[in-house]
């Protein structure tokens, strides 16, 4: 390992552009932590917010966006036993993983799934245990149910998909073009619904409603969610892309009992984390392996390309995962 590391750094809140290559320090493990060697890192919506200056990191996260990696442990710190220093991993980052080396909790790292490469692989903790966590934890999904899931062609849209239909469930899913809602039915959705042609409430009341949503839009389709909702569902909201505030009619979730929840993974406790990813090794990392599930891939930018990597983002012309290629 070397001194110093090439990193993107937030130079300013603000747009792609304010995404600057530079070079800083490789990090230390503490206690329970462990060094990757970074080979490719995902890129997400929170990155894009905290880029804006809407999402601060943690006190104690670095300040560079990235909240996933994979690639090889370099070095460990006190009371890890689980890893050793060659070990090839993904993992969870609370952040900095735009960067040739990231420290990250021990017990946020999985194996790489068998037969899936460090690229694959770099796509999977920051949608597996979101969708992990509200879907089948706040969630309760259950075979059988119908599940509406709202952006079906984003990264955790395309998860939620997946593992939804393994587990039995019933899938529909919303998307704003043709191309987009194919996709979703041949990963696995009952229904592709285009928002562009279709309004999903009237969908889905036709279906006798959805036991359960998940949605990261916001804004209008909170009430048109609860609107859709089968009585007794649930909605698990865990982004606001179109804004958190509405006006919402209240007498509608007191009448039909519904629930309305929701969660951020980012500020949750590393003991949290590290029950999600628990649960992922003994549930979802078997699917994997063999195949029944696999991250969708849309593009590869250079690390030093981040800016680029972000303005395709906030397009919203992508299906599935961006990530950045580092080592």
């Amino acid at each position: 390992m070397t001194d110093m590391m090439n990193a993107v750094e937030i130079t300013e809140p603000g747009g792609p552009d304010v995404l600057r290559l530079t070079s800083r320090p490789v990090p230390a493990p503490a206690a329970g932590d462990v060094v990757i060697k970074v080979a490719y890192a995902g890129v997400n919506r929170p990155d894009a917010l905290q880029r804006a200056g809407l999402y601060a990191p943690p006190p104690t996260a670095s300040d560079l966006p990235g909240l996933e990696a994979a690639g090889e442990i370099v070095a460990i710190g006190d009371g890890v036993s689980d890893w050793s220093v060659g070990d090839k991993v993904c993992a969870l980052l609370p952040g900095g993983g735009y960067a040739e080396y990231v420290a990250t909790p021990a017990a946020h790292c999985l194996p790489i799934p068998a037969g899936m490469g460090l690229r694959e692989a770099a796509c999977l903790p920051e949608t597996f245990f979101t969708v992990w966590s509200n879907v089948f934890g706040r969630g309760a999904l259950k075979a059988g149910e119908r599940f509406l899931v709202h952006g079906g062609s984003s990264g955790i849209g395309t998860t939620a998909i997946q593992l939804a239909n393994a587990f039995g469930a019933r899938v529909f899913t919303t998307a704003g073009s043709d191309e987009k809602c194919a996709k979703c039915v041949d990963l696995g959705a009952e229904r592709a619904i285009n928002y562009r042609a279709e309004d999903f409430v009237d969908v889905m009341r036709a279906e006798g409603g959805a036991d359960l949503i998940l949605d990261m839009v916001g804004g209008d389709y909170l009430p048109r969610n609860v609107k859709c909702l089968a009585d007794e569902g649930r909605l698990v909201q865990i982004a606001f892309l179109q804004g958190p505030k509405v006006e919402l009619n209240f007498a509608q979730v007191m009448m039909r009992r519904l629930t309305i929840t929701g969660s951020t993974l980012r500020p949750q406790s590393d003991q949290a984390k590290a029950m999600i990813a628990e649960a992922l090794r003994a549930h979802v990392w078997p699917l994997l392996a063999s195949g029944q599930v696999a991250p969708v891939m849309d593009s590869e930018y250079e690390l030093a390309n981040a800016a680029l990597a972000h303005a395709h983002m906030e397009k919203s012309t992508h299906i599935g995962k961006i990530v950045l290629k580092v080592g």
